[in-house]
């Protein structure tokens, strides 16, 4: 009896410590990102690869740290010490991640401590990468965003907008791109406001308000400001590249003032940044 439970024991033992070894191996389906590789004696434990997704990062402007939401492929990695390996310690990861993409032009963008973590933002190649590091002492936490804009799969026709204006005397326009806090266009918005001044001209009596719309995300008065800032720059759009005639638009925001969502999340946050088209 005596060596029947001896074996059975050994044979727990045996199976106990197959089952730490295999934990400690990376999860399957997973890999380390093309730009990074990983500290030594560390394995993937948690691994998503995401299309597209939204990711909040911290930035350090000046005497404040303000979030910064980019959008586009992401990857998220939880790297686990092996057992029995001597941590590196978290402020080294961090500084070895930080050499690593500030060697090939990453510009750092904020670091905290407790845990220590970083955001560095790189652009090179035409394409522009944000990553997020968070270390403790046996594991660190890495999330990488390649910015993108999202393929916009049902545009903003003419038609859907003059229809949407004879019923209710306005239409909100998504697929008019800003970088944050910016009034700047970005290109990706040329359809949107080709399909704007195709109403236009289809309806030579029309005569517009085109009013921006933020989330609630800054101050009050910046956001009334911004929102006026892009609206205007909508009408310039539509008057320097479609010849529209500028007496036919008038610019005017309202910053957070009229949501159709909540802003007490992302999704909703997304659908109140908008430029909205109103009938005179």
């Amino acid at each position: 009896m005596n060596k029947i439970f001896a074996a059975v024991l050994c044979m727990v033992f045996l199976l106990a410590g197959s089952t730490a070894f295999a934990v400690q191996e990376d999860r399957k389906g997973s890999a380390d990102h093309p730009l990074l590789t990983r500290m030594p004696d560390f394995y993937i434990d948690g691994y998503t690869d995401t299309d597209f997704d939204r990711q909040k990062f911290l930035v350090k402007e000046g005497d404040k740290v303000n979030p910064v939401f980019v959008e586009g492929h992401k990857y998220y990695f939880q790297y686990n010490l092996k057992q029995g390996a001597k941590s590196p310690g978290e402020l080294k990861v961090v500084r070895n991640i930080q050499a690593a993409l500030t060697k090939i032009g990453g510009e750092i963008l904020f670091e905290g401590e407790r845990p220590w973590s970083t955001t560095i933002r790189l652009v090179k190649d035409g394409k522009e990468t944000w990553v997020g590091v968070s270390s403790w002492p046996t594991l660190y936490r890495l999330t990488i965003v390649e910015k993108e804009v999202m393929e916009q799969v049902v545009e903003a026709s003419a038609e859907v907008m003059n229809n949407d204006i004879s019923t209710t005397g306005h239409v909100p326009v998504y697929g008019i791109y800003f970088d944050t806090a910016k009034a700047d266009i970005k290109p990706e918005s040329d359809a949107a406001i080709a399909e704007i001044a195709k109403l236009l001209q289809n309806n030579n009596s029309l005569n517009i308000y085109v009013v921006g719309h933020t989330d609630n995300t800054g101050t009050f008065d910046g956001n009334m400001k911004l929102s006026k800032d892009r609206a205007a720059a909508v009408t310039a759009a539509l008057v320097s590249k479609h010849g529209i005639a500028a007496s036919r638009l008038k610019a005017y925001g309202v910053g957070s003032l009229s949501p159709v969502a909540s802003n007490k999340n992302e999704d909703g946050k997304a659908k109140n940044r908008r430029v909205e088209l109103v009938e005179q």
